[in-house]
């Protein structure tokens, strides 16, 4: 029973998986708008309706493996060692997604990937959808820090926890968009890599020792 269990699960992430290439592909030859889901169905070899089993809608064709992601950074602080900050805690989870070449931050090294980010950028609903997810990462962050620290939302607690994490997610936002930025002018993500690292070190430390020193005048 197990083993059929787990035949049956892996075939259907092969279908999901081919439905997402077969989507991807099309839309990134002739845009998003341009592309009934019909047609996407008829070149991946299945129905209408199994599209939309495992997808529940057009945008989630594009969007469903990122949106997966929007509650990491908040696991990242949940699950933390005693005595690890908040902000080591992502940092040190953005070290383990980098090295294993993640494609939730852009480390994968299949070009369809970095499609992926291009057609996003261009096609406007996939795009405020986008900034929901991100909106909606922060919260559960913040909802995340509030718990942890036994305060009810509202009121100081709150807004200082929202500090935080957007602080921490706007950090991280910033390491994700410079990967993409290397990927898309043709570097490896093997190239990549040991630059990320050091920009990480960089970048959360930052957040981690505050900002005060930053950009002061002379």
């Amino acid at each position: 029973m197990a083993e059929r269990m787990g035949l049956r699960e892996r075939k259907k992430r092969e279908t999901s998986l081919r439905i997402w290439r077969v989507a991807i592909g099309l839309f990134v030859e002739r845009s998003f708008d341009e592309v009934p889901v019909t047609e996407i169905a008829e070149a991946a070899g299945v129905s209408k309706m199994t599209v939309f089993n495992y997808f529940g809608t057009k945008e989630d064709l594009v969007l469903k493996p990122l949106e997966e992601h929007a509650d990491e950074l908040a696991r990242a602080v949940r699950e933390r060692s005693p005595g690890e900050s908040a902000v080591a805690a992502v940092h040190r989870q953005f070290l383990e997604q980098l090295a294993a070449r993640e494609a939730s931050i852009g480390m994968n090294p299949d070009p369809l990937n970095l499609r992926v980010r291009e057609l996003i950028l261009e096609t406007s609903a996939l795009l405020t959808r986008t900034y929901a997810w991100s909106a909606r990462t922060t919260r559960l962050l913040a909802d995340e820090l509030i718990a942890e620290a036994g305060r009810e939302r509202g009121g100081t607690g709150e807004a200082v926890a929202q500090c935080v994490a957007m602080q921490i997610a706007a950090a991280r936002t910033s390491l994700v968009n410079e990967i993409h930025r290397r990927r898309s002018e043709g570097q490896s993500v093997d190239e990549i890599y040991p630059a990320m690292v050091a920009l990480a070190q960089e970048v959360f430390g930052l957040v981690e020792n505050g900002l005060g020193a930053y950009a002061v005048r002379r």
